[in-house]
Order: structure tokens, then C-alpha cells, then sequence
């Protein structure tokens, strides 16, 4: 064979990869609404910079006649490339390909770009379509999932971790993005699940969905699954450049600072006026969150899920900053067991990579009843508690209004070394609210007070007296637990100030093989 030729021949099986299942089964693809494993990575990656990896690895399978079907790359792309010029590891499960079903090569495919990853300190993501194991591999396949287990364990905390789902993800597939930092997936066209419809029925008699037992919408919002909902991919694939932009590459990096041009000394008035009157009216904390941060740009995350907690990305003065705000527009900001899982992981992840943590506090405490106590309330409270204590990053707390009982506490307070804690002068740091806590100071005094007009005017006085006491920040402040009493439309200014003070900070944990979460 002539030089030419080879070079044709590997021109020639170079085309052969590239079309993956062939043109029939990409129209199929596109049929559903669904890009291709390589059209995906095209739209992810900086235009030019993909550099991929095995394109002609071929399955090992002699069982069930398989050997008679063999497609270069075998059903997944994998390689490197760079987002904002910054380089990252991607692998996309081709469809097209045997159904995108995982076999011994495949695996093998995916964890050698998860050890690179590893070796040179970058991001891995991944972009999941599959139909699952490949069944005539038998338990070379389960080898090959629990070998990709096994490497999102040990990446966890040292690089972050994407998943987007972009079609079925099922049985052991789900638990690779499950132990990865952040899910994704589409509406209508992606569904994760442990078992399917069909084994629910046969084992629950159960009838159910596929989109009802694990389609994006309910695990967005009912499950917390994923922690984004998207239209369609391309949505995801520029999601995951956005959010790459507020993460370092690994643990010993910092995060990206980007040029802002919004200055830190603009004053919002608005905020002076944003918390209500009346301490049980709702307002919308995400309005204080845009006014604050540079250019109103806030990327939330489980933005459908545990709405009474709000937990995000932003920059302030370029700085990147993970926010965790109670939302007093849902459930009136209160703490219960999604709520406190939520915000838990989005902390840890957050001290796992080096981003400064803003908390914005208005709760009036942990959901009462016994749903939530028999659901273990105290466990998941406890979570929460536990990850602001661990955090070394530096933290900057404000009060907005309410902060009560063991809320306030677990509320990235003081005690659990929150580095700078200040406090609008609408805020109210108690052990409870003034109604229930006058029934408990003065309980005996009011069973002697029959006369209901009386009564409902000792009451109103002692509230009153109550919350002359108590519902201000000034109380905390005489004892230090709050550093300063701001004025709200002042809030940016403060916040860059002390995460600026705050960069060369230093805390530590003991020394121990790893912290027992109460998980």
C-alpha cells in the first residue's frame, strides 16, 4: 500500500467514525428532536479545540453474533477540547450506536479521559445518552459501570463534575451523574430512573409514565435530581459554559476573577424600601439578590426545587460567589428537609472549590410536623448546620429580617465561623417570634385573663414590649455576634469590601481520614 493510500485509508476511516450509527439512524436522531454525540460537543467546546481520543476503539463482544457488527469509536466520543480557552474533558454517548449502550470499550473510553482529567486538574463532563448496559456483555458491562463509579468517587471535590442527560439514562447509568456536582436535563426528551415503568408494574402494580416516574420536570422539582431544567440542548450546552465560568479548574485552584464594569459603590435606594412593613409579608429575595450582585447576573441552581431556599453563582467585582438566600415567597423562607439538603450540597460543593460563600438570612425557623420529623428533619437540619461549620472558605453573612431559633444558627451564623455577619436594621435575631414567644413567658398570666378585649390587649402590649426588644439587630450586635448594622442600599459595597479583606483568610479543620456527615 502506497503512502496515499494510507493516508486515504485513514482519511477514509476517519469519515467512517464520524458517522458513528450512519445517516439513517443521525436522521432518527434528529427525527426526536436530539443532536448527535458529536453535534453536542461542536456547540460545548470553543470552535476548533476539540481534540478527541480512541475514534477507532471497536468492541471485544463475541457473544450473541455481535461480533458480526462492529462501529469505530463504539458508541461513545470522547476527547479534550477548551471552554473560554480554559481546557475541559468530555465524553458524549452516541445514540446512534448500538443504542449508546455501554460495553467493557466503552467504559474503558470514558475512564481514561476521567483519569486525564484527574492527572492534568480540568473539568470532566458528560453528556449522557444510553440505553444502558450493553446485555450481551453480561457483567463486563457492570465492571465497566463501577469502574466510571469508582473514578466520579475520587474526582469528587477535586475537579467538578457535569452531567447533561440529554435522552433515556436508566438502571446502573443513573448513578455516575448521581455522584457527579451537577445534573442536567431536557424537558421531553431525557428521563432517569433506577427501574423502568414496565419492572415497576410487574414488581408494584403500579401503572406509571416514563415522564411521570423520571422525566426532567419531576426530577427538577420533586426529587431534586437535577439541579437544572432545560428547553432543549443547546440551552444545557451553553449552561455548562456559564457555569464553568464561575468554577476554578480543580480543589487548588480559584476561581476565574473576570473584568466588571459595575461599579462597587452603586447604591440600589430600592433596597431601603424592599423589606415589607409587616414581618409576615412575603417579598422576593431574588430582587435583593440582582440588585446586589455585578449586572444583575445570577445563576441559580435547583431553581424548581425547595423553593424556600434559593442558592446560586454571581460575581462581585468579578469575584466569583455562591449565594444562599432563605426566599420569604415561598413557604415564608422556612427550613425543612429539601430545603436544608439542597442548600447543604451547594455549600459543600462551594467550600470543595474555593468559592467564597454570601448567605442572605430571612427564616423563621424549621418546618414544624410530623412529616417532617418522621422524614428526618433533624438528620437533614443537621446537614446544613454541618457543612457551613466544615466550610474554610470565607463567608459573609447578612440578616434581612427574620432569624429565629435554631434557624439562626445554622444560618451561617457567628458561632459556626462565619467570618463577617452583618445585619439590616430590619432585622430580628430571637429565640422565636413575639406571639409565640409571649404565650410561653407569660402562659399563666393569660389563663386568668378571661375578658377577650383584655386579653387581647395584654397581649398586644407585651408583643409590643417584645419586639422593642427583640426585633432589631441591635441586641446581637452589643454582644458581637453581628460585626455591623447596615443600611441596606449600601449591602454591594459592604459585600465586596469584605470579600476583598476576606481573600488571604486562613481556617482549618482537624486533622481525620474524613468528617461522619450526618447523611
Amino acid at each position: 500500500m502506497s503512502k496515499q493510500d494510507k493516508i486515504k485509508q485513514l482519511i477514509d476511516l476517519r469519515a467512517e467514525a464520524k458517522l458513528g450509527g450512519g445517516e439513517k439512524r443521525i436522521e432518527s436522531q434528529h427525527a426526536k428532536g436530539k443532536m448527535t454525540a458529536r453535534e453536542r460537543i461542536e456547540i460545548l467546546l470553543d470552535e476548533g479545540s476539540f481534540e478527541e481520543y480512541d475514534m477507532f476503539v471497536t468492541h471485544r463482544c463475541t457473544n450473541f453474533g455481535l461480533e458480526k457488527t462492529k462501529v469505530l469509536g463504539d458508541g461513545v466520543v470522547t476527547g479534550s477540547g477548551t471552554i473560554d480557552g480554559r481546557v475541559v474533558y468530555v465524553y458524549a454517548q452516541d445514540f446512534t450506536v448500538f443504542g449508546g449502550s455501554l460495553s467493557e470499550t466503552f467504559a474503558k473510553k470514558i475512564c481514561k479521559v476521567m483519569d486525564m482529567a484527574m492527572k492534568v486538574g480540568a473539568p470532566i463532563i458528560g453528556i449522557n445518552d444510553s440505553g444502558g448496559a450493553r446485555i450481551q456483555e453480561g457483567v463486563t458491562s457492570l465492571a465497566g459501570y463501577a469502574d466510571i463509579f469508582q473514578r466520579n468517587i475520587m474526582a469528587s471535590g477535586v475537579i467538578p463534575q457535569i452531567s447533561a442527560i440529554f435522552g433515556p439514562c436508566a438502571g446502573g447509568a443513573v448513578y455516575s451523574p448521581a455522584l457527579t456536582d451537577f445534573i442536567m436535563m431536557t424537558e421531553n426528551s431525557s428521563y432517569m430512573f433506577v427501574t423502568g415503568p414496565k419492572v415497576v408494574k410487574t414488581v408494584t402494580g403500579e401503572e406509571i409514565t416514563t415522564e411521570d416516574l423520571g422525566g426532567a420536570n419531576i426530577h427538577s422539582s420533586k426529587s431534586g435530581v437535577s439541579h437544572f431544567l432545560l428547553e432543549d440542548e443547546e440551552e444545557g450546552l451553553l449552561l455548562i459554559r456559564k457555569l464553568l465560568s464561575y468554577l476554578p479548574q480543580n480543589n487548588l485552584e480559584e476561581a476565574p476573577v473576570v473584568e466588571c464594569n459595575d461599579p462597587i459603590d452603586r447604591l440600589d435606594d430600592a433596597l431601603n424600601e424592599i423589606i415589607p412593613e409587616n414581618a409576615n409579608q412575603p417579598y422576593d429575595v431574588k430582587d435583593v439578590i440582582y440588585s446586589m450582585v455585578d449586572n444583575s447576573e445570577f445563576l441559580e441552581i435547583h431553581r424548581h426545587y425547595a423553593k424556600n431556599i434559593v442558592c446560586g453563582f454571581a460575581n462581585f467585582d468579578g469575584m466569583s460567589v455562591g449565594i444562599v438566600a432563605n426566599q420569604p415567597n415561598f413557604l415564608a423562607g422556612v427550613l425543612d428537609i429539601d430545603a436544608s439538603r439542597k442548600a447543604a450540597r451547594f455549600v459543600r460543593f462551594c467550600d470543595a472549590f474555593n468559592v467564597p460563600i454570601l448567605t442572605l438570612v430571612d427564616v423563621p425557623g424549621f418546618l414544624p410536623g410530623s412529616n417532617q420529623e418522621y422524614g428526618g428533619i433533624i438528620t437533614h437540619g443537621a446537614k446544613l448546620m454541618f457543612a457551613y461549620g466544615e466550610a474554610t472558605v470565607p463567608k459573609v453573612t447578612i440578616t434581612l429580617r427574620k432569624s429565629y431559633g435554631g434557624a439562626h444558627d445554622v444560618m451561617s451564623s457567628k458561632q459556626l465561623r462565619g467570618d463577617i455577619n452583618y445585619a439590616w436594621p430590619s432585622a430580628e435575631i430571637a429565640v422565636m417570634g413575639a406571639s409565640g414567644a409571649v404565650e410561653v413567658l407569660y402562659g399563666r398570666e393569660l389563663s386568668k385573663i378571661e375578658d377577650a378585649d383584655e386579653r387581647a390587649k395584654f397581649v398586644a402590649e407585651k408583643e409590643a414590649e417584645y419586639k422593642e426588644k427583640f426585633a432589631n439587630p441591635y441586641q446581637a450586635a452589643s454582644l458581637g455576634y453581628i460585626d455591623d448594622v447596615i443600611e441596606p442600599r449600601n449591602s454591594r459595597f459592604r459585600i465586596i469590601r469584605a470579600f476583598e479583606m476576606l481573600q488571604t483568610k486562613k481556617d482549618t479543620n482537624p486533622p481525620k481520614k474524613h468528617s461522619n456527615i450526618p447523611l
